[in-house]
């Protein structure tokens, strides 16, 4: 295959992206590596868009059972995708991707307000547009904010990256070494089978919507590229 199968994505990158295999919350290098291959997408034409997390600093409901107020966790939760956003903005301009960030909460000094149709111009024009601060709305996280976004733009599949899983398993590889990987599943499979690897909230927008979920190892070789391309690498998950 010579062309893109996709047009138009929604990357979700986890703050486990921004962190890698480092002991630091941000590993530039790792940071550098995603951004170059963004790039590469890019250059083929491909409009991408992407959701970032924050777990590499704080993970609202993890804050919560430390006794945070859940809604104020939630919110600091939303502030750390936006230092992650500003991060790969920065990343990206460094190697001549025009980028746009975009956030659900006003942070208007450093990043636009996330508007649907001034986020579709800017993927038009070949932008890459960085969407922070999930949904805007605590409960939410932000595997529910890409899949919302992806179908508010209308992409052509949600790529969610993970660190070192290379796809959806009947169990945690890191810990069972017996674990089952699928390469396809429906999306009432993954809901019934109640795995762990995104909520069903996520699940249920896309089934809803069409839109094909592809989960794969963020540090596999050039892997984000080749998802673009069609290769079949991680697990797809769609209507049958």
């Amino acid at each position: 295959m010579t062309t893109p199968k996709y047009k138009r994505i929604v990357l979700k990158l986890s703050g486990e992206a921004f962190k890698g295999n480092s002991t630091h919350v941000i590993d530039p290098a790792t940071v550098s590596t995603i951004s170059l291959q963004i790039k590469q997408v890019v250059a083929m034409g491909v409009q991408v868009g992407i959701v970032v997390g924050s777990g590499n600093i704080l993970r609202g409901a993890e804050a919560a059972k430390l006794g945070v107020d859940r809604v104020t966790a939630d919110y600091a939760g939303m502030l750390g995708t936006i230092i992650n956003a500003l991060i790969l903005q920065d990343a990206l301009e460094k190697i001549g991707v025009v980028t746009r960030t975009q956030t659900a909460i006003d942070v208007q000094k450093v990043a636009e307000p996330y508007i649907r149709r001034r986020a579709i111009r800017h993927l038009e024009k070949g932008r890459v547009v960085i969407l922070a601060a999930g949904t805007g709305n605590p409960y939410m996280t932000t595997d529910t904010a890409s899949a919302l976004r992806a179908i508010e733009i209308e992409a052509d599949a949600l790529l969610m990256s993970k660190n070192n899983v290379d796809g959806i398993y009947n169990a945690d590889p890191r810990k069972d070494p017996n674990a089952k990987k699928f390469d396809h599943l429906t999306y009432l499979e993954a809901i019934n089978l109640r795995l762990a690897v995104m909520d069903t909230t996520t699940l249920s927008l896309c089934m809803e919507n069409k839109l094909p979920i592809i989960v794969f190892d963020f540090q596999g070789e050039n892997s984000i590229v080749r998802v673009v391309m069609g290769e079949p690498i991680g697990t797809i998950v769609t209507g049958g």
